[in-house]
């Protein structure tokens, strides 16, 4: 997860700092927005990753509930 959060702080940073900078804006306000779009890529990042995660583990769930149900019936 710690992988998932740093990868989500830099792409956050990268995309609304070149935003900023590609506005015109000037250095001290660029790296703001950067810091800022570091902590929204970063908390993104994590729930779309739970996200992922729980659909995951639920899909395998129903395949091993499937596969109990099919053992149990021959």
């Amino acid at each position: 997860m710690k992988f998932i959060f740093l990868a989500g702080g830099f792409a956050g940073f990268l995309s609304t700092g070149f935003a900023s900078y590609w506005v015109g804006h000037q250095p001290d306000r660029i790296l703001f927005d950067g810091a800022v779009g570091c902590l929204v890529g970063a908390l993104l990042f994590r729930w779309f990753w739970t996200v992922l995660v729980r659909g995951i583990r639920e899909t395998i769930l129903q395949r091993h509930a499937a596969a109990t149900a099919t053992a149990k019936s021959k």
